[in-house]
């Protein structure tokens, strides 16, 4: 039923009567209310301004009765199970209550805080009347009360909580009850579960709450958001245990803002219909970023960006630089569809307002559809759109968000992968905002807008059940299967529910209910959860959190008896996995003092066997049986040092211990009381972690000829360690346990060779290209000492600047396409960690002589700089000829620079002309007679002497005289070390 000024009507729009005729020509309403448990009993209220009356109807608005009122009524709440029993809140901020539906009313409180009460829950309150109120004195304090709606007086109140609490901080929602008390300047937080004592909240030692707000209170867990001491506007989400006493981080930084009336709106998102799983918006580095958790806060990660664009273009995206990011606010406006929704008849489905890219964006806004989930999306619009659900979400409407006039709606039948174009009037309407039945079977919409922006309202009823064109059968309906990337298991559970299929424009029964096939997982790590006290680490291992300390949650016991020890971890709550790590992750049985030490066990923090030298180290004692208190320990660390302890509770929250080398230590446990003895060991490996892999390769090689590849791993202690090389496209590596290996390229260009290095769990790369060639020949060229003072030393850099003086480089006779650079950045000498100087490289293969004379001319000239930035020049100089390509030897470099100028272009030519050169060169006859016992030192590094041979252009022979001698030895190239060359 929709009421329009005084005019209802009762055929979804139809047609309407004048409703002043029913209740009084001269009556003005302002409010209009429907039992929630029995709709046909309708509530008017009238303009506070004009009168204070109600006007009651049992028969669904056929006839009305008036009363008067002796107060002004500001809010209503109806009892969620007795249809006639309501609470009124007056404008005066008194409380009244009503057994009749209105008719009679009596006061309970005359000072009540604004929507702080509340009815009593049902298998909860002993009494189904009974009300929960923050009432106030009049000094202005407040105070937790409740009472029976029939028999609320001062001696029949009650107060389950004695101190005074904070105003608006009660909070009445399912089986928890939650206050607020500022005590010194600093808010805490009580709870009551199931209408137990009152319980202070426990938090994080150091999180020091300013604000909280209750997010959820679904499946016996509480979802808080806490807005702490350093933020302003972001809160961190916090997870509860059963009893909402103990509080774990679930995610840090989520975005806030302010609602309509300046309520705090948290972005967070439950999606309806599949327990676990939320969305929300947090802040990372200054930009907003969208994340999804399919357990219940657990485990976070990005929303995957669509595969294309509503065009079908592909979106080359990749995580986390660019992915989908959602408006998660539930519109406050009854009359648009907000900017994210979900329904539990369609599960899997997600319609949301939101953007590609690597942040959240307020103004480029297209709208996005999900159907498993949100694990993959699709885009349905480029712009904002209203979007509802009808017939039990079989099918969605959507309504362009525009302040132009529009007479048209779109319907999709397939989950938003196709729409048909509808028209709702035959004048363009400046849309207000639409209603839809409330009923999740609706096929009906009102549409109420302008014509013009002086005309009057317009209603325009929406009948969509002439779309469907039948009934839905069994056919119409496919199976679909929960999942979370793949993973099959949700919550401990695989699922299965029926869903009309996409496409089909058949109308569902009112008594259709969706199938659901459950059937519970073997417990895996992302069922639990580190549980309060405890936090996850990079390994995925929950260890007690700095400030806590796990003994003091430990309950007191006697002699003999037993207690529950804690291993960090609990099943999330409602998570419904069974065996598997259910009984690993379960809390431990362990004997109170008085027996002798039997089940000694030492663990590290983490779990692993595993240690890192040079970082602390802590171990775990266990006992299974002992007397705590009088057990004394003592702990063989295995490298020469150990420790001893005369009682078992110092060491309660672990033994740390630096190791100082590398290597397998057997560490022993000893544990010894007047009763017996025990006793416990393990192997731990402690390593030097990988830090960083630097491949050596020559810039220049070869074809055919073998060169050594090294790869230079630091720290360089890491002990044994896994090398995988990878040349090219090749899908198969070669696997070393060597940092070196030799190989041949049997073909020129450009070649890819990456090298991969495993360290336990660790791995780590680096990839470098090497051009290879028939011949070449390297030139060593210096700079101006200005280009070094603005070396960074990082690779953009270089490349920039190799770049740079290519394009410098480029001389009348030069062709800039045959030139390539390579600069070496700064060498660290591990383990000193001492910078070493930086070299630059370019080579150059076979030019005609002519053309090389012109670049060294250029040089020798100084002709050849380039502006680094304005006011900087750097001039280049010619320094030394020389044959071989230069490598990153990893020794100490010289602040000169290599450049090599390779020509592919007429190598053939170039190797036909020395061929015929009969006079030979004196460095290449030099290196002609070494070069058969240093063949495999021609790509290793090989330092440069004195008494190398040094030639000028003048000792190159005229290009017309090599045309008619012939080379007796072919240049196969030669190394030296840059970082010698002065």
């Amino acid at each position: 039923k929709y009421y329009a000024n005084s005019l209802q009507s009762t055929d979804y729009g139809t047609t309407y009567e004048k409703l002043n005729d029913k209740v009084g020509l001269k009556t003005v309403l302002s409010y209009l209310y429907v039992s929630p448990t029995n709709k046909r009993k309708i509530m008017l209220l009238s303009d506070p301004e004009v009168e204070s009356s109600i006007l009651i109807s049992n028969d669904e608005g056929a006839t009305y009765q008036k009363y008067r009122l002796s107060f002004y009524i500001q809010s209503l709440l109806f009892h969620p199970k007795q249809e006639d029993w309501i609470l009124a809140y007056s404008i005066d901020q008194k409380l009244y209550s009503s057994m009749d539906f209105g008719r009679r009313w009596q006061i309970m409180h005359e000072r009540i805080t604004p929507n702080r009460f509340y009815w009593s829950v049902t298998g909860l309150d002993k009494e189904p009347d009974l009300v929960h109120m923050e009432a106030r004195r009049t000094d202005g304090r407040a105070h937790y009360i409740t009472c029976r709606i029939q028999e609320c007086s001062e001696t029949t109140r009650n107060g389950p909580f004695l101190h005074y609490i904070d105003v608006s901080s009660l909070v009445v929602q399912d089986e928890y009850i939650f206050i607020q008390v500022t005590d010194g300047g600093r808010a805490n937080y009580y709870v009551s579960y199931k209408r137990e004592p009152f319980m202070q909240i426990k938090l994080p030692k150091y999180s020091l709450p300013k604000d909280m707000h209750i997010i959820s209170t679904d499946e016996n867990q509480v979802f808080a958001a806490v807005q702490e001491w350093n933020q302003n506007d972001t809160y961190n989400l916090y997870i509860s245990d059963t009893r909402g006493v103990y509080f774990t981080l679930a995610l840090e930084n989520v975005k806030s803002n302010r609602g309509l009336e300046g309520n705090v709106i948290i972005d967070l998102y439950e999606v309806a219909g599949i327990k676990g799983i939320f969305l929300a918006n947090k802040k990372v580095e200054d930009q907003i970023k969208t994340f999804i958790t399919y357990n219940k806060g657990r485990d976070w990660r990005l929303l995957q960006a669509p595969d294309s664009d509503l065009r079908g273009d592909p979106i080359h995206c990749l995580l986390p630089f660019c992915s989908l990011h959602l408006h998660l606010q539930i519109s406050e406006n009854p009359y648009t569809s907000g900017s994210i929704s979900s329904k539990e008849t369609v599960p899997g489905l997600l319609v949301a307002t939101g953007n590609v890219g690597p942040e959240l964006s307020y103004t480029e806004v297209g709208m996005f559809v999900s159907s498993d989930a949100g694990n993959s999306w699709r885009q349905i619009f480029e712009e904002e759109y209203s979007v509802w659900f009808l017939d039990w979400g079989g099918a969605l409407v959507a309504m362009k968000h525009t302040s132009m006039p529009i007479r048209h709606v779109w319907v999709s039948f397939d989950e938003g992968r196709t729409w048909n174009k509808y028209g709702f009037t035959s004048a363009p309407l400046f849309v207000d905002g639409s209603l839809v039945e409330p009923g999740i079977e609706t096929q009906i919409m009102t549409i109420f807008g302008h014509l013009s922006l002086r005309s009057e309202w317009q209603l325009i009823k929406v009948d969509y059940k002439s779309i469907f064109s039948r009934r839905c059968t069994k056919d119409d309906f496919q199976t679909w299967h929960l999942h979370n990337q793949g993973e099959p298991c949700v919550m401990g559970e695989r699922k299965i529910y029926k869903k009309r299929k996409a496409g089909a424009c058949c109308s569902l029964t009112r008594d259709y209910s969706r199938t659901v096939v459950s059937e519970p997982c073997i417990c895996a790590e992302w069922d639990f959860e580190c549980d309060y006290g405890y936090e996850r680490h990079s390994n995925n291992q929950c260890i007690p959190a700095f400030w806590f300390n796990p003994s003091s949650q430990l309950k007191e016991c006697s002699l003999g008896q037993s207690y529950l020890n804690s291993t960090g971890y609990r099943r999330i709550v409602s998570n419904n996995c069974t065996d598997g790590l259910q009984e690993k992750y379960a809390a431990r049985s362990e004997q109170c003092p008085g027996k002798a030490p039997r089940g000694l066990h030492i663990l590290t923090s983490t779990g692993k066997l595993v240690a890192e030298q040079g970082y602390n180290t802590t171990f775990i004692i266990r006992m299974e049986e002992g007397d705590l208190q009088r057990t004394n320990i003592q702990l063989d660390f295995g490298d020469g040092t150990a420790v001893s302890y005369a009682n078992f509770s110092p060491i309660e929250d672990g033994i740390r211990h630096i190791y100082k080398s590398t290597g397998i230590f057997q560490v022993t446990a000893y544990a010894e009381n007047n009763l017996g003895s025990d006793l416990a060991a393990l192997f731990l490996h402690v390593v030097c972690p990988v830090e960083r892999v630097d491949l050596r390769v020559p810039f220049v090689a070869i074809r055919n000829k073998e060169v050594n590849l090294t790869a230079v791993v630091w720290p360089s202690q890491s002990g044994t360690l896994t090398y995988f090389w990878w040349f090219g496209n090749s899908t198969k590596p070669f696997i070393t346990l060597d940092s070196s290996i030799s190989y041949t390229f049997t073909s020129e260009g450009m070649n890819t060779i990456t090298v991969q290095v495993s360290a336990g769990s660790i791995l780590i790369q680096d990839t470098k290209d090497i051009a290879v060639h028939e011949y070449f020949q390297s030139q060593l060229l210096s700079f101006s000492p200005n280009l070094d003072y603005h070396n960074p030393d990082i690779p953009e850099w270089r490349e920039d600047i190799g770049r740079v003086i290519k394009r410098a480089l480029v001389q009348p006779g030069v062709e800039g396409s045959q030139l390539i650079s390579a600069i070496l950045p700064f060498s660290l000498d591990y383990p000193t960690n001492k910078l070493l100087p930086k070299c630059y490289h370019l080579d150059i293969l076979n030019y005609f002589f002519q053309t090389v004379e012109i670049l060294f001319n250029a040089l020798n000239q100084n002709l050849v700089q380039f502006e680094l930035k304005p006011g900087v020049e750097v001039i280049v100089y010619v320094t030394q000829l020389t044959l071989a390509p230069l490598v990153d030897s990893g020794a100490g470099h010289s602040s000169s620079a290599m450049l090599m100028l390779l020509s592919v272009v007429f190598v053939g030519l170039a190797v036909f002309l020395i061929y015929k050169f009969k006079r030979k060169i004196p460095w290449i006859n030099i290196y002609a007679q070494v070069q058969h016992d240093k063949e495999q030192e021609m790509i290793g590094s090989v330092s440069q002497s004195e008494n190398a041979p040094k030639i000028s252009l003048s000792e190159f022979t005229d290009p017309e005289e090599l045309m008619d001698k012939e080379l007796d030895t072919r240049v196969i190239g030669t190394q030296q070390d840059c970082c010698s060359l002065k």
